[in-house]
């Protein structure tokens, strides 16, 4: 098979070759794969910093296949050959007390598609057949735009219990974290805020949105400060910028909840502690989801309620390139069509 293989650090180490094709071990299933996005945690491992660092090269990269499920391995229910499906990248162990609690985002042994073992930019990827949901009738490119995202900023949603009502800044809207976390806010009946570095035409924006564009951490505090001053009660941060979180959690009203879920690239974060403590304000971390959520995820999608965005797109024999004008792709999730 044709498969992305990162040899060695740095984009000029990433070729599409051979590769000997995958065989689904019991619990596993194959999947001929459709399409795979391009995602931050991919540049971490062709780089070999952060959690990028746990890949053990050579690796097939790739976090988000979607495609067809080919073959089975024991233990897997036959009456799954031939579904279309879409990968979840996160492998939870368990077995552990948060597995147990179907809380399988917070497992502290779970392992990723791409980094720990080979990927999905591939034209066949292996994994466990817990990890393939059925897709239905939603096209691989919309699965694999959502797959990832779209239940991460769903557990953020609901972990900080947002409702009807609620006043929502999301910080980062202009992303592909953002966008989903700002149609999801306001499918829940929240008053939403969307705030980005650059302006966001009323056309992005689901109906009843509101934004700010805020070239950095002190223009966004200013213009809180001086347009919404009675606060929010949550924030939503995707920004990965620690000053632009600082913002936000700067604008919580009483009682308010920032949740932050993409890993910040500024490791000190600055509060103001004693407004933190007396506003009785609490800030939490969210990294991957639940399985369940995931299935709510994508039947959201399917529903119509949210549709994920599409951006660039590239063939398989062009994903250096893909890596390469990451940064300065048009907004939206880049898809590689494996096929």
């Amino acid at each position: 098979m044709r498969a992305a293989v990162l040899s060695s650090h740095g984009v000029d180490g990433l070729d599409v070759a051979l590769r000997p094709d995958p065989t689904p071990a019991p619990g596993e299933v194959l999947l001929r794969a459709e399409t795979v996005g391009v995602n931050q945690l991919d540049l971490n491992v062709i780089a070999g910093r952060g959690p990028g660092t746990a890949a053990k090269l050579p690796r097939v990269l790739g976090l988000d296949p979607a495609g067809v499920v080919v073959a089975i391995g024991d233990g897997v229910d036959p009456a799954r050959l031939g579904e279309a499906v879409v990968v979840k990248p996160n492998i939870a162990c368990g077995v552990c007390a948060a597995c147990a609690r179907g809380r399988e985002a917070d497992c502290p042994a779970q392992t990723v598609v791409g980094v720990h073992r080979d990927g999905g930019a591939a034209e066949f990827v292996a994994v466990p057949a817990k990890n393939a949901f059925a897709r239905g009738g939603i096209p691989a490119d919309v699965a694999t735009a959502a797959v990832h995202s779209l239940p991460i900023v769903l557990n953020a949603i609901e972990t900080a219990g947002v409702t009807a009502g609620d006043r929502v800044l999301v910080t980062g809207a202009g992303g592909t974290l953002g966008r989903a976390a700002t149609a999801l806010a306001a499918h829940f009946g929240a008053e939403v805020v969307a705030a980005s570095r650059s302006a966001l035409e009323a056309s992005e924006l689901p109906e009843g949105v509101a934004s700010i564009a805020a070239k950095d951490a002190a223009a966004l505090r200013a213009q809180l400060s001086e347009r919404h001053s009675a606060g929010f009660d949550v924030v939503v941060d995707v920004s990965g910028n620690g000053p632009t979180l600082g913002a936000g959690v700067a604008a919580l009203a009483w009682g308010g909840r920032a949740v932050f879920c993409a890993a910040v690239s500024d490791r000190s974060l600055e509060l103001d502690t004693l407004d933190f403590y007396l506003r009785r304000k609490r800030l939490i971390g969210v990294a991957s989801a639940d399985y369940a959520q995931v299935r709510r995820a994508l039947d959201l999608v399917a529903a119509g309620a949210v549709t994920p965005l599409i951006g660039a797109r590239y063939p398989l024999a062009e994903i250096g390139r893909a890596y390469r004008g990451f940064a300065d792709s048009p907004p939206g999730k880049v898809i590689i069509d494996v096929s």
